[in-house]
C-alpha cells in the first residue's frame, strides 16, 4: 500500500501527544477484520471490513490510542538523526538518569556512568559507539540469565534466549519458543524490565493478546499495570 494522500476535509482527527493527527477509513470487501497502520507521514489508515461499520471503526481506533501513541515515538525516533553523545550529558540507566563522563587510563580513555566504565577507542567527540556497545554486551550477561530465572523450572517450554536491537518492540515471542529482547531492557527499572521478561514469557502459554494473556500476566506480575503506566510515561527516555 502506497502512501496515504491529504486528508480530505471532513476527516476524523485523533489527538497524539499533543499532535492532530488524521483517520483515513478504507473499506476493503476482502478485510476479515479491523486494521490499523500509521504511516510516516502522520496519518493514521483504518482497514474495515466489507461487513464492518464506521461507529465501531472509530471505537476501534480510540481503543488503540496507546498503541499509536508508541508508533508515534517510533517514527519520531526514525526522523531524528542520532544525537552526538557528549561528556556532561545524560542518559537513562536501569531506571535513573546518570551522566557520561570521560577519564584517562595511562595513555587511553575511558568512559563512565553509573559505576560502569567502557574503554573508548578515542577522543573523537563522539560517546555513542563505546556507550552503545557496552550497554549491549551488559544486556546479553543480564537480560539471559534473569528470563531463564524468570521462566522458571520447567521453563515454560522456552528454546532459547536473544538479544535484539528492536526499534519498535520490547521484545518478542516465536512459535519455536525464542523470547527475543531489546537490549534496551537493560536501561529500564528493574521491575519496569521483569514485567516486559515476564510479558513475553506468557506468550509461551498463550501466543495472544486474550484476556486468558493477561490474566497469566496477572498471575505472573501482580504489579504489571504500574510497569506499563511507567513505560507510558518515560519510554520516550530510552535510547539515546
Amino acid at each position: 500500500m502506497g502512501t496515504p494522500q491529504p486528508p480530505e476535509a471532513g476527516t476524523d482527527f485523533i489527538e497524539i501527544h499533543s499532535h492532530s493527527m488524521p483517520i483515513l477509513y478504507r473499506h476493503h470487501a476482502r478485510a476479515r477484520k479491523y486494521v490499523l497502520r500509521l504511516y510516516a507521514n502522520k496519518t493514521v489508515v483504518v482497514t474495515v471490513p466489507r461487513a464492518g461499520s464506521m461507529s465501531f471503526a472509530r471505537k476501534f481506533v480510540e481503543s488503540r490510542k496507546n498503541w499509536l501513541e508508541k508508533q508515534w515515538l517510533v517514527l519520531e525516533t526514525r526522523n531524528v538523526p542520532a544525537q552526538l553523545l557528549r561528556p556532561g550529558m545524560k542518559i537513562l540507566f536501569r531506571g535513573q538518569p546518570v551522566v557520561l563522563s570521560v577519564q584517562p587510563s595511562g595513555t587511553d580513555w575511558r568512559l563512565q556512568f553509573g559505576g560502569e566504565t567502557a574503554p573508548l577507542a578515542g577522543m573523537d567527540g563522539n560517546l555513542r559507539p563505546a556507550l552503545e556497545g557496552h550497554l549491549r554486551k551488559l544486556a546479553k550477561t543480564e537480560l539471559v540469565p534473569r528470563a531463564l530465572e524468570l521462566a522458571g523450572t520447567p521453563q515454560l517450554g522456552i528454546k532459547r534466549v536473544a538479544i535484539r536491537n528492536q526499534r519498535s518492540r520490547w521484545g518478542s515471542c516465536s512459535h519455536s519458543g525464542t523470547i527475543s529482547l531489546n537490549w534496551r531492557l537493560i536501561q529500564l527499572p528493574s521491575e519496569v524490565r521483569d514485567y516486559i521478561i515476564l510479558h513475553e514469557l506468557m506468550h509461551l502459554r498463550q501466543l495472544n493478546h486474550s484476556p486468558r494473556f493477561w490474566a497469566e500476566v496477572e498471575k505472573a506480575c501482580p504489579a504489571y499495570r504500574m510497569a506499563e503506566n511507567w513505560l507510558k510515561q518515560n519510554s520516550s527516555q530510552v535510547g539515546f
